[in-house]
């Protein structure tokens, strides 16, 4: 079977191939037939239908294919529950061993959420407790600067003082 390229490019080819042939007048350029315009249109219009013909079938084709599919799907399944009916016979303890590990696959699943959110907060308390930390170390650090600048105030003051009092002594 010929693709549709290939269908077309053919057609090309007769479509030129009657052009061509044409009747040439005495000065060299060609006269159009109509018959000959006529199967060029025809030509085309095959190609068209033939395109169509071929589109239609390829949809065709494609829903057998989905329908196919669908059933397939709908075997598989209901293999699949006569597999496990089958399993549950051979062995009774089987299905009891499923629905445990069914029961812990879920709480893993509900405890891994948890598990994140016990790191996210530990992670938060730590950064906490070293902001806090930070702010103790500054806290002490201006404490110890404003004891330095009170015991300076004090000696600046108490200078002052003396002085004062030398000065009210040279006075009396």
């Amino acid at each position: 079977m010929a693709t549709p390229k290939q269908i077309w490019e053919q057609q090309q080819s007769q479509m030129q191939r009657v052009k061509n042939s044409g009747i040439t007048s005495c000065n060299g350029s060609p006269i159009k037939d109509d018959k000959e315009e006529e199967m060029a249109k025809s030509a085309l219009a095959s190609f068209r239908a033939k395109e169509e013909e071929i589109e239609r079938k390829k949809m065709e084709v494609r829903d057998k294919v989905q329908a196919y599919m669908g059933r397939v799907e709908e075997a598989t399944r209901r293999l699949a529950d006569i597999r496990e009916e089958l399993d549950s016979l051979i062995d009774p303890m089987r299905k009891e061993v499923a629905n445990v590990r069914k029961k812990i696959d879920t709480v893993n699943r509900e405890l891994k959420p948890l598990g994140q959110s016990c790191q996210k907060k530990e992670r938060e308390y730590k950064e906490a407790l070293e902001a806090f930390n930070d702010k103790n170390k500054e806290k002490a650090q201006l404490v110890s600067k404003l004891m330095e600048l009170v015991s300076e105030s004090e000696k600046l003051r108490m200078k002052k003082l003396d002085e004062l009092s030398k000065n009210i002594e040279t006075l009396h």
